[in-house]
């Protein structure tokens, strides 16, 4: 419960930020430290997982329908990697949960430190959800379902027990 008291004025921010966003683009920095973990995220997996990411970028550019915050280039994008990749800022919601575990010890109480994590928290809750080009790009991993899929199956139809010693 201290949690997620202490990730609400964050959540709060997050809300103020988006709607601010969206109607005046100078707010759009304030998203930047979430966009950079967002980015980051993107980038380390794609190292991981042999995606080859070829370069990163977080300077928002007009685009289309809006902006684009900022983007990474892969040069490896494959069926087997596509998905961990692009799926990859979904752990960024993991961030203030962490932070708020660190915070909130026994006989805590909020300090100006806590007002200024609260700005840093606020953005990755905007950017723990992957764009329509991450979920775009997540699609060329349908392999990955099919073989997901088939092992969950054989998991729950044909349930396999560890050999007694």
């Amino acid at each position: 419960m201290d949690k997620a008291f202490y990730l609400a004025p964050s959540l709060a921010l997050a809300a103020v930020i988006w709607v601010l966003a969206q109607r005046y683009s100078i707010f759009l920095l304030l998203r930047l430290p979430g966009t950079l973990c967002h980015e980051l995220a993107h980038f380390m997996v794609g190292l991981v997982t042999l995606a080859r990411p070829a370069s990163l970028s977080i300077i928002p550019r007009r685009a289309a329908k809006g902006w684009t915050l900022g983007e990474v280039k892969l040069a490896n994008a494959r069926w087997y990697n596509a998905a961990p990749t692009a799926l990859a800022p979904l752990a960024l919601v993991l961030l203030p949960w962490w932070i708020a575990v660190l915070r909130t010890r026994p006989g805590w109480h909020f300090t100006p430190l806590d007002a200024g994590l609260a700005f840093l928290i606020a953005p990755q809750f905007l950017a723990c959800w992957p764009s329509a080009a991450d979920w775009k790009l997540a699609l060329r991993s349908w392999p990955l379902l099919l073989i997901a899929g088939a092992g969950w199956y054989a998991w729950t139809q044909y349930p396999w027990r560890w050999p007694a010693i």
